[in-house]
């Protein structure tokens, strides 16, 4: 199998918008070659729903929300949570509303993002699956950024970017460690674990320590651990204690990926801060949000300028043999083809 031509598993919980992104307007998302509308109800709970009118196909996210139900522009016709047609304005008396449900995804909110499961339910009911947990996401000790990556690649190159600890260099001061070392690597069924001794710029141990972030001359190099995981089909780093980078993913298609790169930075060590009123700690919490962005979006743009870099090359010579020596990324590329190999069969 093709690493580049490798379908998503989607017996998973994949991330399609941040809780902001969805109100009362509907909105249309893309996962995977399926177009779906979200849309909050009347109590602010989040459906999902096929993103197309059976009356005539057109696209169900522009049309507007009425009390629980989602109202087609065309003609009026309104859908429920369930996906089944249940009013339809001009029918007549001695007509009936035609059998035309629309399919329903299973849709839950959780940490600061929606998450859709476009799988088969009853698998997802069998196994009580759950998306990937962020618990920094509401704790109060935790400082956070989000940035969004949009690429023009499979989600293959963007994966093995991010297990890929040995192009720092491409970074210079968007970079928070450097020298990172390989020390070990561990496969389960769903994950890929590498764990490596690296040089680390930040120490977050004093009050002032957050002002690392924004002037690169008071950072010192330090060892610390750095762990990155692949737990399928999303990615999560840590470096030492003080940060956390999750990567939520949300494939488009063969050659287009979306994710949301989530930076946490720790304020554990402050101690004194812990004593004091919640209502500070969420005030500070939420006056410090997206200290990192700079940093973030830097990143990601050289990133993803490799990325796509990467895709094009694919896409003028798929015969083209590379060079791979790093044991992580041939590590990942099994799990993928594993995983899409599960999902054909």
């Amino acid at each position: 199998m093709d690493i580049r031509t490798c379908e998503i598993n989607l017996n998973y919980w994949y991330v399609v918008a941040r809780s902001t992104d969805v109100t009362t307007k509907p909105l249309g998302v893309q996962l995977w070659y399926r177009s779906i509308v979200l849309y909050r109800d009347s109590k602010g709970k989040i459906h999902g729903l096929d993103n197309r009118c059976p009356h005539r196909q057109v696209k169900l996210s522009e049309g507007q929300v009425v009390e629980n139900s989602l109202e087609c522009a065309y003609h009026g016709w309104q859908f429920n949570q369930e996906g089944n047609c249940i009013v339809i304005p001009y029918l007549t008396e001695s007509q009936q509303l035609p059998n035309c449900q629309i399919y329903a995804y299973p849709v839950q909110e959780s940490d600061g993002f929606i998450w859709v499961f476009p799988g088969d339910k009853s698998i997802l009911n069998a196994n009580n699956i759950q998306p990937l947990k962020i618990p920094e996401w509401q704790a109060l000790n935790y400082l956070g950024t989000v940035s969004v990556i949009d690429c023009q690649g499979h989600f293959s190159f963007l994966i093995e970017n991010l297990m890929d600890m040995y192009h720092g260099h491409l970074h210079h001061n968007y970079q928070a460690w450097t020298g990172a070392k390989l020390k070990e690597l561990c496969t389960e069924k769903h994950k890929v674990n590498a764990f490596y001794e690296a040089q680390s710029y930040y120490k977050i141990d004093k009050i002032w320590s957050v002002s690392q972030l924004f002037f690169p001359q008071l950072r010192r190099l330090h060892s610390e651990p750095l762990t990155v995981s692949y737990i399928y089909p999303h990615w999560l780093s840590k470096l030492g204690k003080e940060f956390t980078i999750y990567c939520l993913f949300c494939p488009i298609n063969l050659t287009h990926t979306r994710a949301y790169l989530i930076h946490f930075t720790s304020l554990n060590a402050f101690w004194r801060l812990h004593k004091l009123p919640i209502w500070f700690r969420q005030l500070l919490k939420n006056s410090l949000w997206g200290t990192a962005q700079k940093m973030l979006d830097g990143l990601v743009a050289q990133d993803v300028k490799m990325i796509e870099q990467e895709q094009q090359a694919y896409l003028q010579n798929k015969n083209q043999k590379t060079h791979e020596v790093n044991p992580t990324i041939s590590q990942v590329q099994k799990l993928i083809k594993l995983l899409g190999e599960v999902e054909k069969k």
